[in-house]
């Protein structure tokens, strides 16, 4: 019997999610497509994404006048704005969210990039919008910089269901699920119902080959050459050993046995950025049971064209990423420093696309202020 490569990779134990959220997608009927046709089971948005949606200010003009009228700040315009279009999106997805009993159906809402080092106000925004969006089904992004992590717990300690961002190395990983335990516990002693919840650990991807390639072409040596676009599916294949290590230990198994679900995997940043690779290599080289992978528009159809899938891809693989890793370094890569600038970079590009949000928002607010007319 013939299926398609979506229905495959689904049937697989990886759930579809597509990155990317506009209100035009919602108004068009294009979202629920994408769940009817696609099998997309989640989206999630960030800073860069609602920057592009709402540079189209055509699909935003009625808030935006309504907005105006009433002198709203920008900073309170941005809000209303991206949390309406998570709020629907939520309602869209609330049927398959009913369907697998709240393990996908989700929808995934960043807190303030701006925020990224800072604890305290990170928890407060992920209580606000959560009462803001006031939908069981959202997840709040919360990055895991150094700063980020106490928050995850803090912040899963209060019921709320957590979509980590910003992995890339395995370290930061294991501190992530850490800070996820700690935070279920806490919920748990907290009086939530832990099973009504769910987290995801976004470890990205494709901006590990970016790095390292480019540091590998500037070593140019035969060996170092030969390393290019070997770092990211190692890197994520080493992440999978280290979630089925936690997920095996008898701590998770008491949280488990109190109806918790595990922090699942999720890969991000899975567009292939160098056309040399094949443009479905971070879908199939990395699906895995209980996986999550959150593609942009193009990687989806790609997949859904001409996807393959050669079972599980990952598990069992962790010998051969690590002697992967052990050839990188051999060549000179300091795959710590690496992590670093990723890191740093990708707060920085959110921080960027926050701020550029912000301008076109004030922008559009100033066109059609009432003092304007």
């Amino acid at each position: 019997m013939s299926t398609t490569p979506l229905a495959d990779l689904s049937a697989a134990g990886v759930s579809i999610w597509l990155d990317d959220l506009s209100r035009q997608r919602i108004e068009s009927g294009n979202l629920k497509s994408l769940i009817e046709q696609k099998h997309v089971v989640g989206v999630t948005s960030n800073p860069s994404i609602f920057q592009t949606a709402l540079s189209h200010a055509d699909d935003y003009a009625e808030q935006l006048d309504d907005l105006a009228r009433r002198g709203a700040s920008v900073d309170d315009a941005v809000r209303e704005i991206t949390t309406d279009d998570v709020r629907r999106a939520c309602d869209v997805f609330r049927g398959v969210w009913t369907e697998t009993s709240g393990k996908d159906g989700r929808v995934s809402l960043e807190v303030d990039p701006r925020n990224a080092h800072k604890t305290d106000a990170t928890v407060d925004e992920a209580v606000d919008l959560w009462k803001t969006v006031d939908r069981p089904n959202l997840m709040i992004k919360i990055p895991a910089t150094p700063e980020g992590i106490p928050a995850i717990t803090r912040t899963l300690a209060e019921g709320i269901s957590v979509n980590v961002t910003l992995i890339f190395s395995v370290d930061r990983y294991r501190a992530v699920m850490d800070a996820f335990l700690a935070g279920m516990e806490q919920a748990k002693a907290n009086g939530h119902d832990i099973s009504a919840m769910t987290s995801v650990a976004s470890f990205f991807v494709s901006r590990v080959d970016t790095e390292v390639d480019k540091r590998l072409d500037e070593i140019g040596t035969d060996a170092a050459l030969a390393l290019r676009g070997t770092a990211a599916v190692a890197n994520a294949r080493l992440a999978y050993q280290a979630y089925l290590d936690v997920f095996g230990t008898e701590r998770w198994a008491t949280l488990q046995g109190a109806g918790a679900n595990s922090q699942r995997p999720l890969w991000a940043s899975t567009g292939v950025k160098n056309k040399a690779y094949p443009d479905t290599l971070y879908v199939t080289e990395l699906a895995a049971p209980n996986t999550v992978n959150t593609m942009p528009e193009a990687t989806l159809d790609a997949f859904a064209d001409h996807g393959e899938l050669h079972g599980d891809a990952v598990s069992g693989t962790a010998g051969a990423a690590a002697e992967v890793f052990a050839a990188l370094s051999e060549v000179g890569i300091d795959v710590d420093d690496v992590y670093q600038v990723l890191e740093d970079e990708g707060v920085q590009k959110f921080d960027g696309a926050w701020k550029e949000l912000l301008e076109t928002v004030s922008e559009q607010l100033t066109r059609r202020s009432p003092e304007q007319s």
